[in-house]
């Protein structure tokens, strides 16, 4: 395995550090290591995420409405503003 040194570390953050790991009684490198992972996980979910509203878009670009159908977003306005 690999290691990794952190330096300069906030007092305040490793406190919190410290106490996550504490309550799920875990080491603090335990602890690291699991924050670091589920901070990766949010990261690429985000991205995966992003990657996937954007197809949507293109296809919803892509989309022409039927002979005679209005944008459906026009009729809201519309209907708002009465």
């Amino acid at each position: 395995m690999a290691t990794l040194h952190v330096r300069n570390v906030p007092e305040k953050l490793y406190k919190r550090i410290q106490k996550l790991a504490e309550e799920e009684n875990r080491s603090v490198t335990a602890e690291v290591i699991q924050l670091l992972s589920q901070g990766l996980q949010a990261r690429e979910s985000r991205r995966g995420a992003a990657g996937v509203i954007e197809r949507i878009r293109q296809r919803a670009r892509k989309v022409e409405l039927p002979r005679g159908w209005r944008d459906s977003a026009e009729l809201i306005r519309e209907d708002r503003s009465r």
